[in-house]
């Protein structure tokens, strides 16, 4: 009977008497995003695997370590790179904050492994110039490499400026005399003296320094930022690894603009990006047309040039509008010269250089 009167129940039910549990995947996800206005301005002055180390505007010489929030997905954070932290940003020994914003990049300094090789490697962000630093002697200059440079940084929207060490032992003159036509800044320096000159060229700014092992950037770095030891061991210490030669420290420039009580203790002198990783730069990522359109004066000339042109000239590419440039008095066969050569560096395979 009890069985019978179940089986009555059941049949006097409807499809409105049943119950549904939703989905997970049903349940409406909103895509809006916290904005974060109160977000602490920064910039990023170390990378160590999956932990950052940040200097606030507001305190240059605090460093806050940071992970990237999860909203930020994989979005590259590098070396000079501007964001947006929340969360800890007391820069105490246990504390951690979030980066949750990442501003455009004003200029970007890119590599890839080699020239085949598709994949780009940002290395610094938003620096304002790039210190490309050759030996005049011990070792031999080397202009492949200089020319390499020059492109990445035309192409990165980087100015560049060649550094000449070591004038102690050669003279720079004929070594700089093959940029000249590029208006290109050159600053020289000696062993035995500190570099004044470079030392003007990156005051206030955010400034990259590459160079071949055994040519001086460690000096320099060090006569620039007479604690760049201890510095580096600061960013060094985060995360879970430790600084290594492949990886880019921002190191902070000592604050001349007054003089003893004058003089800010929360305030920098600029920045000075150390890449002792860097021996070569693969140039895959990078086309022709990126470098001609640094060159104001040159930049509207080449659309008149064929597609695919690489702006070498005859025989390679007999019809580049350049070469009419100078024909018509526009521009000078030396400037012309200067600007082929680094392009050379573009078929130049990087090994060779």
């Amino acid at each position: 009977m009890a069985r019978g009167g179940g089986r009555g129940e059941t049949s006097r039910l409807d499809e409105s008497d049943v119950r549904v549990r939703p989905g997970k995947g049903t349940r409406p996800r909103s895509k809006r995003r916290p904005e974060h206005a109160d977000a602490t301005a920064a910039m990023v002055v170390g990378v160590d695997r999956g932990r950052w180390t940040c200097a606030p505007d507001d305190d240059p010489t605090r460093r806050v370590v940071a992970m990237r929030a999860r909203e930020l997905g994989r979005t590259p954070v590098v070396v000079g790179d501007r964001v947006g932290l929340v969360g800890d940003v007391s820069g105490g020994e246990d504390a951690l904050a979030r980066i949750v914003r990442v501003a455009e990049r004003s200029s970007v300094l890119r590599r890839t492994a080699d020239d085949t090789d598709p994949y780009e490697r940002v290395v610094v962000a938003n620096a304002s110039h790039l210190v490309i630093v050759t030996a005049l002697a011990d070792p031999t200059p080397r202009t492949g490499f200089v020319d390499r440079a020059l492109v990445a940084a035309y192409a990165g929207g980087l100015e560049p400026v060649l550094c000449l060490t070591k004038a102690d032992l050669a003279d720079p003159a004929e070594f700089a005399a093959d940029y000249a036509a590029l208006d290109l800044a050159v600053v020289v320096t000696r062993a035995d003296q500190d570099p004044t000159a470079l030392r003007e060229v990156v005051a206030g700014r955010v400034s990259a320094l590459i160079g071949h092992s055994g040519v001086g950037k460690s000096t320099l770095v060090n006569a620039l930022v007479p604690d760049a030891d201890r510095a580096v061991g600061e960013v060094s210490g985060v995360g879970k690894g430790r600084h290594t030669s492949t990886s880019a420290v921002a190191l902070a420039l000592p604050d001349h603009s007054g003089d003893g009580a004058e003089r800010s203790s929360t305030r920098v002198g600029g920045w000075v990006v150390d890449t002792p990783g860097i021996r070569s730069f693969g140039l895959a990522h990078i086309a022709p047309d990126d470098v001609v359109a640094a060159f104001g004066d040159l930049a509207a000339a080449i659309e008149e040039c064929p597609r695919g042109c690489g702006h070498l000239g005859p025989p390679a590419d007999p019809e580049c509008a350049l070469d009419a440039e100078v024909a018509a008095g526009r521009l000078s066969l030396a400037r012309l010269d200067a600007l082929r050569r680094v392009l050379t560096a573009l078929r130049t395979p990087a090994w060779e250089t």
